[in-house]
């Protein structure tokens, strides 16, 4: 199954995915970019290629019951930078998996209101918290970013219109539009949520 299927072998395999904490919005038996996201995400999560397309090697992963476990616990969000995965942990377990896109470590220089800002585009590892959000637009020196949840300096988790299965950023974790969107609408970062990346 790819992107554009649709059918209830789609329905089922999002269904599947929605159980085991692979977040795709509504199962809907379309595959959209939300599923492609989430595919992504299970293809990670097992360590096999990430071609967005829900192959035999997919399948038996998720039939197998695929996850991802919180390497820190207790509350909060995890990044995981080797295998770009946004998690959302409540009470030491991982209760959401979402495909993300961390620093791409390639140097960048970009021009913003005259000013250039320079870069290597990292992600830097270690535990921070959520200490300013932004709703909606936020548009800054590298890009604009939407809905915006910062936790270290300049870098947040934020929804982008593109979201690869690899390390593409600036430095912040990118979630699908319509995943940092569920983020808000479910409150999963509000201000003071610890955010650990690894």
């Amino acid at each position: 199954m790819r992107p554009g299927d649709s059918g209830e072998d789609v329905l089922a395999m999002q269904r599947r995915m929605a159980e085991l904490g692979f977040w795709l919005g509504q199962p809907d038996g379309t595959f959209g970019d939300l599923t492609t996201q989430a595919v992504y995400a299970v293809q990670k999560a097992a360590g096999l290629e990430r071609d967005g397309i829900a192959g035999p090697a997919t399948r038996t992963v998720l039939a197998d019951g695929v996850g991802a476990q919180a390497r820190v616990g207790g509350d909060g969000i995890e990044i995981d930078l080797a295998r770009q995965l946004l998690l959302v942990v409540r009470g030491g377990a991982v209760t959401t998996i979402l495909n993300t896109s961390t620093g791409s470590n390639v140097p960048y220089a970009e021009v913003f209101e005259g000013k250039t800002y320079r870069g290597d585009a990292q992600t830097p590892p270690g535990t921070f918290n959520v200490f300013r959000q932004v709703s909606g637009e936020d548009k800054g020196p590298l890009g604009t970013l939407w809905s915006s949840k910062y936790f270290n300096g300049g870098i947040a988790v934020h929804g982008a219109p593109f979201v690869p299965p690899y390390p593409a950023s600036h430095g912040c974790a990118r979630v699908s539009m319509g995943a940092i969107a569920m983020i808000w609408a479910d409150n999963l970062m509000p201000i003071g949520t610890q955010v650990s990346v690894y």
